[in-house]
């Protein structure tokens, strides 16, 4: 993946990373925890949050047109104390 945005905003919201993946365009949530008291990083990305980057993808893509589908992607890192980061990425969240 080539990461095109960081930190994109808009009046609607924002978004962690915009990247393309070949001709996919990939918005992309990223959680980072310390531990998982209150669930994996990636469990932090709600029903409701998916839906907000549904829209915050729609209007990205509108904006930027070109890319043959657009997928959402969430990336949870797990930094636990005296350990090496955890990162599990999960492709497609609501597809």
């Amino acid at each position: 993946m080539r990461v095109l945005e960081r930190n994109w905003r808009c009046e609607h919201g924002e978004v962690d990373l915009v990247a393309l993946d070949g001709r996919c365009l990939v918005i992309c949530e990223v959680k980072t925890r310390r531990g998982t008291e209150f669930g994996d990083p990636v469990e932090a990305v709600t029903v409701a949050k998916a839906l907000r980057l549904r829209r915050l993808a729609a209007v990205y893509a509108r904006a930027h047109p070109g890319a043959e589908r657009v997928r959402i992607d969430v990336v949870g890192v797990l930094c636990r104390p005296g350990e090496a980061p955890r990162v599990r990425h999960v492709v497609g969240v609501g597809s």
